[in-house]
């Protein structure tokens, strides 16, 4: 069975404190679950609201949206229903979690209810 740390063997430790910035940030607006599977680990509330990929010294971040996400940081949308459109956001640094990438969680976490 997939383990979180295993997701950040052999990855840069930056890698890792990215990640830590986006569960802290996912944290601080209600209950959420880390759910590794074999290539990503899924945030989670009641279903998946962000998905998070590493790679060896960036992470790709997967958000969900009502709508399509125009913007210079995304860098692949997927429209995958009526409604319903993923989206994704590579982060080098944890810098990069900034207030955008809150408000898109923000946004990712209402539409998991």
């Amino acid at each position: 069975m997939p383990t979180v740390d295993a997701h950040f063997s052999g990855r840069s430790p930056h890698v890792f404190q990215i990640y830590q910035k986006i569960v802290d940030a996912s944290s601080a607006l209600g209950p959420v679950e880390e759910d590794p599977k074999k290539t990503s680990i899924h945030l989670n509330r009641r279903v998946a609201f962000a998905g998070v990929q590493t790679r060896k010294d960036a992470l790709i971040l997967t958000l969900k949206s009502e709508r399509d996400v125009k913007h210079n940081r995304v860098h692949k949308t997927e429209q995958t229903s009526a409604n319903r459109w993923h989206f994704e956001v590579r982060l080098n640094d944890p810098a990069e979690v900034d207030e955008q990438i809150v408000q898109w969680l923000h946004m990712s976490y209402e539409l998991a209810q």
